[in-house]
């Protein structure tokens, strides 16, 4: 995402298909990376009729937008303060549409030459709020926020995560004004990290691949593409340099050896594929895993046992900048309230717990929207952050005690799931969005009660850590 200092930060983002995993889910995840302190809180925007179009305008960078008078509910995730903008960043609609905006990307210098950015084009600070409480499908995702794109302009380069309980969308717009977006197959998954990903466009495959209008012509035109056939847009708009090869490529790397440990691959290769298909069937599990990983296993592991230099080569996907890190999962076979689930986990994904809410849900607990710059006691944010902190102080003693936690109530958190998922059904109207709200909550409050008891104990082991501490020779 772009902070308030104007300042590129990295997120890495997941997908796949409703046959690529277990259950027939589809699946959006991303890591929203930006500073270690800057709190983000969980809302619930109310369905909305207005008598008169209303009109938005960014208080990023005075971008303006006229927008219908419907809008859908829909969950987000805003910063604690709209200072600097909003960056609603994920959520999940009530026509079953989820969106997370956005990975953060590139364009090549002569790409931004023939069309340069648009100061105050449309951002990551808007997209979600202007995008998702208007569209019913993820096809219509791509087309509704492609026409602003194209009308408006962008301010930066940008992918955007779509999907519904059928398809799965990656859009990435380039330049001010390009765009295109790319059907992850349904069999399919991909991991992005900061870079231009899509590849091959096949125009004439509709169902597969959207695109700007005139994009081959302003290719053409301009003389932009590096082959004499195809048109690879990574490499048409993309970068190809070292920054990609220890910043960006080596979480793709690490992404897809977690799901295709069998493909021998290196960190910085600049031909890993945008596609794979994975060896197993994938769980919400394996999403968590790879959006909570720092090359586990590996000698690039931070927290591992490499060499000092091994160690800081590659940046990890979880860091200690992740300001909150979501999953959406779109279930099939359900209505829109029960079969969507914002899996959310608040601060460092690594040191967090991810707590299933329910699409359908009114309210979020009262904790999920408290919470500023500076530490606050009954803010979920920082509750989840001190944990952190405190596992951060002696890693090797204490992360064990963490890993155990998250283990107990992952288990508690699936388990409740099923048993709520079957007394949902039997509800509609008011009583089953009561009904979610007061179990979303319910698991919110599990969370939150665990991590504070694990703060406690580690809080209590510490007391015996100072170095002003002093072990005495009882012969003496």
């Amino acid at each position: 995402m772009i902070n308030q200092t104007n300042k590129y930060s990295a997120c890495t983002s997941f997908l796949a298909g409703r046959l690529a995993t277990a259950d027939g889910s589809t699946l959006i995840g991303r890591n929203e990376d930006s500073r270690a302190a800057w709190p983000k809180h969980f809302v619930v925007h109310p369905h909305r009729e207005f008598s008169e179009p209303q009109t938005f305008k960014s208080t990023d960078n005075g971008f303006t937008l006229n927008l219908p008078k419907v809008a859908a509910k829909y969950t987000a995730t805003p910063e604690w303060t709209d200072k600097f903008g909003l960056f609603e960043e994920d959520g999940i609609n009530e026509y079953g549409v989820a969106m997370s905006a956005t990975e953060s990307a590139y364009t090549n210098n002569q790409a931004l030459g023939a069309d340069p950015l648009v100061e105050n084009g449309i951002g990551e600070e808007a997209m979600v709020t202007v995008t998702l409480p208007y569209i019913k499908t993820a096809r219509e995702g791509i087309t509704y926020l492609g026409n602003i794109v194209e009308r408006y302009g962008t301010s930066e380069t940008n992918g955007i995560l779509f999907s519904d309980q059928t398809e799965v969308w990656y859009m990435e717009t380039a330049a001010g004004h390009q765009w295109v977006a790319q059907r992850i197959p349904d069999d399919a998954y991909a991991v992005v990290a900061n870079q231009l990903s899509i590849q091959e466009i096949d125009f004439d495959d509709q169902d597969n691949f959207m695109t700007v209008s005139g994009l081959k012509d302003f290719v053409n035109q301009n003389h932009l593409n590096p082959h004499r056939n195809g048109f690879n847009f990574r490499e048409i708009f993309g970068t190809n340099d070292l920054s990609d090869e220890i910043y960006n490529t080596p979480r793709v790397w690490y992404g897809q050896k977690l799901l295709n440990p069998s493909i021998d691959q290196q960190p910085q290769s600049q031909s890993l594929p945008f596609i794979r298909r994975a060896e197993k069937l994938i769980q919400v599990d394996d999403a968590e895993q790879i959006l909570s990983s720092h090359f586990q296993g590996t000698p690039f592991d931070p927290i591992g046992v490499g060499s000092k230099h091994e160690q800081t080569l590659y940046r990890p996907i979880s860091l200690a900048k992740t300001q909150e890190s979501h999953i959406l999962q779109l279930r099939p076979n359900l209505p829109p309230e029960i079969a969507g689930i914002h899996w959310l986990a608040m601060g460092v994904a690594a040191q967090s717990l991810y707590i299933p809410f329910y699409a359908g849900i009114k309210d979020t607990p009262a904790s999920y929207k408290k919470g500023s710059e500076t530490y606050q006691v009954d803010s979920a944010y920082w509750i989840y952050k001190q944990t952190g902190i405190l596992v951060d102080a002696h890693y090797l003693e204490f992360g064990p005690l963490l890993e155990d936690v998250q283990d107990k109530i992952n288990q508690q958190l699936i388990q409740n799931l099923h048993i709520s998922d079957k007394m949902a059904l039997t509800l509609d109207g008011k009583a089953l969005e009561n009904y979610l709200t007061s179990q979303s909550n319910q698991n919110a409050a599990i969370g939150l009660q665990a991590m504070q008891k694990l703060t406690a104990q580690l809080i209590t082991k510490m007391t015996d850590m100072s170095p002003l501490n002093y072990k005495q020779d009882m012969n003496l």
